[in-house]
């Protein structure tokens, strides 16, 4: 049988998990993200593009492929005793500069990301508006953090839970924040850019950690690790896909 399956060019193979959910928007969507990264590229000091994501990453280590000595030995993923605790960050990247501005928290919330917009405004302080690309989970659209934005003009508004007030209900504030939230088109992760720093991160220092037993130590090697692009990276937007060479 698997002689005759594999004339037929068919082969054994691992699945792997998949979505597929089409968004009737998907094009307009990305034209008016388009529109907004022009508005950034060309006038800069008017315009501050970002892309925003979370990450969530726990105490025990990964499995992943690590370097190790040739034989037989293997790298290991030591895992500790304790609870397995979680940390979550959520951070925003600059389109032009690789500026990462971020919080780590221990659990991402409305009021943290009024936190995070906030932050934001006092790292461009002189910005006529902050563009803030990002997924479509609910939180991003909470009625708590629309309150403390200007108002949004919807041209694909978001979908929300039936118990919390519709958009329409929490038109901001007109003297908010001078931030406007392009939504993405639905489960569309790699239009998302900063999405490829939580790869180099879990890469760099989450895969096969050695701080099971020091869950605080971890959470500051995460720091020490994003604190280097809070200034900018050339590097960063290499890696990302941001910076032609």
């Amino acid at each position: 049988m698997s002689r005759l399956l594999e004339r037929l060019g068919i082969r054994y193979k691992r699945a792997r998990q998949y979505v597929h959910s089409p968004d009737p928007d998907y094009q307009s969507k990305c034209d008016r993200i388009e529109l907004a990264r022009l508005r950034a590229q060309y006038a800069p000091t008017r315009y501050v593009l970002v892309y925003l994501d979370e990450l969530t990453f726990y105490r025990q280590p990964t499995v992943a492929q690590a370097w190790a000595a040739q034989g037989r030995d293997q790298a290991k993923a030591e895992r500790s005793y304790h609870t397995d605790h979680h940390s979550r960050i959520v951070g925003a990247l600059n389109l032009m500069t690789g500026q990462l501005t971020y919080l780590q928290r221990s659990k991402i919330t409305a009021a943290t990301l009024v936190q995070l917009y906030r932050k934001l405004r006092q790292v461009y302080p002189d910005a006529e508006c902050i563009y803030v690309v990002l997924d479509n989970w609910a939180v991003h659209f909470h009625p708590t953090v629309l309150a403390a934005l200007r108002p949004q003009a919807w041209t694909h508004p978001p979908k929300l839970p039936a118990s919390w007030l519709p958009v329409a209900a929490t038109p901001g504030d007109p003297n908010g924040l001078p931030i406007v939230l392009l939504n993405l088109p639905t489960y569309a992760s790699w239009l998302n850019p900063i999405e490829k720093l939580w790869r180099w991160l879990k890469q760099d220092l989450l895969h096969v950690h050695r701080h099971s037993f020091d869950w605080n130590s971890l959470k500051q090697q995460v720091s020490q690790f994003l604190d280097r692009f809070e200034s900018g990276s050339i590097d960063l937007l290499r890696y990302v896909g941001l910076c032609p060479d």
